[in-house]
């Protein structure tokens, strides 16, 4: 498929895989050998697609992952027409991927964890802050050891595919074909679509709504391996796929009805709720990710926290309040007329007045001093200024200010 190939030394594999990403034809007459189960080229395709896989150079691996979803999709539909020895080259291909993943480079049997997230920790998906009282369980348990790790594996070594480890191999592909998702381009992501929907519609009503000619035999699936489909899609939907990818999940939707599986159902519902809707924009350029919505961390610090800045304001506000002399005058309230007293010439002053200054009067309103005049001669004329001061003192007590400085 490849001259040249066995004779190329490792140095030169990553220049070589570089070469062969950029090859847009060469990708799209593999997809045709691929569709073509009787061409005569499909075994020696195989054969060096998984001579790419087992080198051990990282590009030329997701070269041959790329593949995997019609690779998985021709394997299904030939088992489905029961023409076995149609798929065979195919089926070494798939095992040998399989029966390379299962073990590190010394040989020995993987064990894949996950560490399911605790929701009292924060993370791009969501703020505890906002969650309410469940995030005091969730750091409760967390603080007694109690995280939930799911295991994957160790997954045995297959020398063959049956109806019982059929879909126990597929499905495990698919989780390491999910794993290099960012790297696949985008004639794998539509691959994956369609391969998804075919799958489950083949055999049913809705097979004549898509119009898919082929194949009308109904393929089984397992839930694992529909949960496994619904993570390749939903990365599609991000990545500028969007009427395959939603034609796809509505496509397993049906079929996870059909067959009752609870998970599928519940991940593809929970992938639907949480669509925009419209279409996402793509970014056909660099790396491709699922755009995630961060809370601003501004909406933990509550609106009716007491801050220097609140406090301040407070203050503000008490010192601009208008003054209510203004609001008494435009009202028409009662209001003492200002009778200015001072020395000018022309103005009379009041009896026992002489040479007192404005200051000491209004202290003696204020502060209800009652002082008489010390004048003996004007002595009996002092009682109606205590009378007024009084009066003054009594109206000021009921919350009548004067606007100015009086004097009766």
């Amino acid at each position: 498929c490849c001259p040249g190939w066995s004779t190329l030394p490792e140095t030169s594999l990553p220049n070589y895989a570089t070469n062969l990403k950029d090859k847009s034809s060469l990708v799209s007459s593999l997809y045709k050998v691929i569709q073509e189960p009787q061409s005569e080229l499909l075994e020696p395709v195989c054969h060096q697609l998984f001579e790419f896989y087992r080198s051990g150079e990282e590009q030329l691996l997701q070269f041959t992952l790329q593949f995997l979803p019609e690779l998985i999709w021709c394997y299904l539909a030939v088992s489905a027409s029961r023409n076995v020895h149609s798929s065979g080259c195919i089926e070494a291909l798939l095992l040998g991927v399989y029966n390379l993943e299962i073990v590190d480079k010394q040989g020995h049997t993987k064990v894949l964890s996950f560490t399911i997230p605790s929701l009292s920790k924060p993370s791009v998906y969501h703020e505890p802050s906002s969650i309410g009282s469940m995030a005091l369980t969730e750091s409760a348990l967390s603080q007694h050891g109690l995280s939930k790790v799911v295991y994957s594996g160790p997954h045995p070594q297959r020398e063959m595919l049956t109806a019982q480890n059929r879909f126990e191999v597929l499905t495990f592909l698919l989780l390491c074909y999910n794993a290099a998702l960012t790297y696949m381009p985008s004639v794998s992501l539509q691959s994956l679509c369609q391969i998804c929907s075919r799958i489950c519609v083949c055999g049913y009503p809705r097979q004549h709504v898509r119009k898919y000619k082929g194949i009308s035999s109904r393929i089984p699936v397992s839930s694992g391996f529909m949960v496994q489909m619904l993570t390749g899609i939903y990365f599609a939907f991000y990545n500028g796929e969007w009427d395959l990818a939603q034609k796809a999940l509505d496509d397993i939707i049906y079929r996870a009805q059909l067959e009752l599986y609870p998970e599928p159902l519940l991940v593809a519902n929970a992938i639907k709720a949480s669509l925009p809707h419209g279409p996402m924009k793509s970014n056909k350029e660099g790396t491709r990710c699922i755009q995630v919505e961060i809370t601003p961390t501004s909406s933990r610090i509550s609106r009716n926290a007491v801050t220097s800045m609140s406090i301040r304001g407070h203050r503000w506000k008490r010192h601009e309040q208008p003054d209510n002399n203004n609001d008494a005058t435009e009202l028409g309230i009662l209001v003492i007329p200002e009778i200015s007293v001072t020395n000018v010439a022309g103005e009379r002053t009041g009896n026992g007045e002489k040479g007192r200054t404005l200051g000491e009067i209004d202290a003696q309103h204020i502060q209800g001093v009652q002082e008489t005049a010390t004048d003996p001669r004007t002595e009996s004329k002092g009682l109606p200024e205590i009378r007024r001061q009084k009066s003054v003192r009594k109206m000021m007590e009921d919350g009548i200010n004067s606007p100015g400085r009086v004097q009766f």
